[in-house]
């Protein structure tokens, strides 16, 4: 069968991002397959990231549809576990197209540590679909889900789609959560290796995150990791946070996290977000520690900016 000719899209004259709140596993299949098939028979580009569970009985039924060979299939705890990665991975290569995509960001069982990441993605992606041909569903267990967390998935979409029904979100306000989950973080009781740094003391670093990386059992891509990551997040701070930052490294129970800290103040939201220019020499450094990091937290006020960078220890081969 011929792939549909591409077609003109228009551009979307408000957000297209809908929060699906499904309460059984049929009615995650019916309307997930039918906002898929929809966008495959219409030309467009469609992404569909969830979590293992449900990809395979989706993939069966498009599959079924005649569409699963069109989609991009994710497994979203591979490409998600850092939100912050949804972006690059998932979003920037559909930006400029008429594109679908699936993005089941918040599961029943998915670390808590990561949540409020979780709901600063689901709220910034709105700014990020400005004026795109994007539209993006986003599937939520109304049964098993927290009601807060249904509550935070209506601060953070515009749209809701329940029972059938597309509607507004009656408490959209993804400021409001944007500010809810800016919160300083809890002390760590964790021995951390402190270093005060300034634009001199960048190589001392980066030759000791490498070292601390390597030490709590991280392999050596993964220090390699750490070690670019480190020095990204601290040459920003020194340009932009003030001429110097504080960086701490400790190791949790899975792995380590790395800490930097200085008393800039964030205001660009879309910082590490946004998709740089081609011809723009720098402004890609906080898109490559959300590339590279298995989860990345932002606290920013009025002291400053804190952003904790987490890497987990690999089991097996």
């Amino acid at each position: 069968m011929t792939a549909p000719l591409a077609r003109a899209h228009p551009v979307p004259t408000a957000r297209d991002h809908t929060a699906l709140f499904y309460r059984d596993h049929d009615e995650y299949l019916d309307c997930v397959a039918a906002f898929v098939r929809e966008g495959v028979l219409g030309g467009e580009s469609v992404t569909v990231a969830v979590p293992a569970p449900n990809l395979g009985p989706l993939r069966d039924r498009c599959a079924d549809d005649g569409v699963g060979d069109r989609v991009r299939w994710l497994d979203i705890a591979d490409v998600g576990g850092n939100p912050g990665r949804l972006v690059p991975a998932v979003l920037h290569p559909v930006l400029h197209l008429g594109a679908r995509v699936v993005t089941e960001v918040v599961w029943p069982g998915r670390a808590p540590m990561a949540y409020p990441s979780c709901v600063r993605y689901e709220a910034l992606t709105n700014s990020l679909l400005d004026g795109r041909a994007v539209r993006v569903l986003c599937p939520y267990d109304a049964r098993r889900l927290h009601p807060r967390e249904l509550a935070d998935a209506l601060a953070t979409h515009p749209g809701v789609l329940e029972h059938g029904a597309r509607r507004p979100s009656p408490g959209y306000a993804p400021q409001v959560a944007l500010e809810t989950y800016n919160q300083p973080f809890p002390d760590t009781t964790e021995a951390a290796v402190e270093l005060e740094v300034d634009s001199g003391r960048l190589a001392n670093a980066r030759g000791l995150a490498g070292e601390r990386a390597r030490a709590v059992g991280l392999d050596e891509e993964q220090a390699g990791d750490v070690a670019l990551v480190v020095t990204e997040l601290l040459t920003n701070s020194v340009e932009h946070g003030g001429g110097a930052a504080v960086l701490r490294l400790w190791a949790d129970a899975g792995g380590l996290v790395c800490e930097v800290r200085d008393r800039g103040r964030l205001v660009d939201q879309l910082a590490g977000l946004r998709p740089a220019p081609h011809d723009q020499p720098n402004g890609r450094g906080l898109l490559l520690v959300n590339t590279l990091a298995d989860l990345v937290a932002v606290h920013t006020g009025a002291g400053g900016t804190t952003i904790r960078a987490h890497f987990a220890r690999r089991t097996g081969a």
